[in-house]
């Protein structure tokens, strides 16, 4: 075998994956069908969840290491006031946020993974699994060129179309939401924001004289003169299917404020869209040989369209189990005891977030009840402060105040996603 482990795709959850299996002594290979930098469909904000998963990785986040931090999350909606709720005081998770440009994000979570040993090979598109004949197992990849890598166990996080899963029997799962999103970059004077925005309301047309739509929108400053603008659409509405995203984007930002600069004469680059696979729309996560983390697997946040994070705490906990089964003996049946543990971990770190996710998306596609949420829900400063933590999933896990023990019961007591 050339290397100990294959990883396919080199996104935060890639190299993530990577860098922390290299950390644990192993020999890795992380192949990247294109080359660096490279754009992403992605609304480049990372909120404290995800901030914890870069220092885990032993990344400098600190201002001055080149990182746009954010103090607060702004939320637009309703008929009040914008209002800023600041990240929560917690002992598990850091006070701030920050925004980063996937082009520059990734490139440089995969330079962190090579320096700490990874093999980084890029413009390696992988396009089929190599399967044993003898154990049916998976035992290294080809790309389109011909070559082939091998490793006794591969980690596919090659995204929401997962060729690695697909061919390998891992199909995704029609009963799990989808959303879709679409953004653009503009230049503007928010820029130096030192908030994420968030509108909690999506409207067809002009706010409160057109249709509410199951979905959200975004605002996040790049700190380099330049906005990365969004929204977001869940699949739980009729709409979902019968939507022009972009000229829906387009109506949107028409009625956003003239000094934000959100115009076409202000707009770098064309708006883009992507699909979100969420609360684990394709399982196993574990299946002869092969490990799935991040989108592959469906692992974007239902509530709020967040998948960095995820990605990259999965990421951790694939190494965790590949390692132990490295080290027992891969092939052994307590090396495929530790393998099949990585479904049992995820599932018990947020199988029940998630199901209260799938929840949540299928109550909002209601658009009377996401008016009531917004009308009732929205001038109540205490309330919004407690969704601010579920719909992030930032909580203590010990020694929280009411919300997060309220928040933690409920992900216990469901049956997980």
């Amino acid at each position: 075998m050339e290397s100990d482990v294959i990883v396919v795709g080199a996104g935060p959850g890639g190299s993530a994956t990577a860098a922390h299996l290299a950390r644990r002594g192993l020999h890795v290979t992380l192949l990247e069908k294109t080359t660096f930098p490279r754009d992403k469909i992605c609304g480049d904000g990372l909120t404290p969840r995800a901030v914890k998963q870069l220092i885990r990785l032993g990344v400098d986040v600190s201002e001055g290491a080149g990182w746009k931090h954010t103090r607060a999350l702004r939320i637009h909606g309703g008929r009040i006031a914008p209002f800023e709720m600041p990240w929560p005081q917690l002992a598990d998770f850091p006070d701030f946020g920050m925004v980063c440009r996937r082009s520059v994000l990734d490139q440089r979570l995969a330079e962190h993974a090579a320096a700490q040993g990874v093999r980084l090979v890029t413009g390696a598109n992988v396009s089929a699994p190599v399967i044993d004949e003898r154990t049916d197992r998976i035992i290294g990849v080809r790309t389109g060129d011909g070559r082939v890598f091998s490793a006794p166990v591969v980690v596919a996080c090659d995204g929401v179309s997962s060729r690695l899963a697909t061919r390998m029997g891992i199909h995704r799962r029609e009963d799990r939401p989808m959303g879709v999103a679409v953004r653009a970059y503009f230049r503007s004077p928010l820029s130096d924001d030192d908030c994420l925005s968030s509108w909690l309301e999506l409207w067809d047309g002009r706010p409160h004289e057109s249709a509410l739509l199951p979905g959200y929108g975004w605002a996040f400053p790049e700190g380099d003169g330049t906005v990365n603008v969004g929204l977001g659409m869940l699949d739980s509405s009729e709409a979902f299917h019968n939507t022009d995203y972009r000229q829906l984007m387009k109506r949107w930002l028409s009625h956003t404020p003239p000094e934000w600069g959100f115009t076409d004469e202000n707009q770098e680059g064309p708006i883009r869209g992507a699909a979100l696979p969420m609360a684990f729309n394709r399982q196993p996560a574990y299946h002869r040989g092969l490990l799935l983390v991040g989108d592959a697997a469906g692992m974007v946040n239902p509530f709020n369209g967040e998948g960095i994070d995820y990605a990259m705490e999965a990421g951790e906990m694939a190494a965790d189990s590949i390692a132990e089964a490295h080290y027992r003996g891969v092939g052994t049946r307590s090396a495929e005891k530790a393998l099949e543990g990585y479904q049992t971990q995820l599932k018990a770190r947020l199988g029940g977030y998630y199901r209260l996710g799938t929840v949540f998306v299928k109550l909002i596609g209601d658009p009377r009840v996401m008016k009531l949420c917004t009308t009732y829900g929205l001038p109540r400063k205490s309330l919004m402060r407690m969704v601010n933590k579920l719909l992030a999933n930032l909580t203590d896990s010990r020694d929280g105040d009411l919300s997060d023990r309220v928040i933690n019961t409920l992900t216990r007591i469901v049956p997980p996603a």
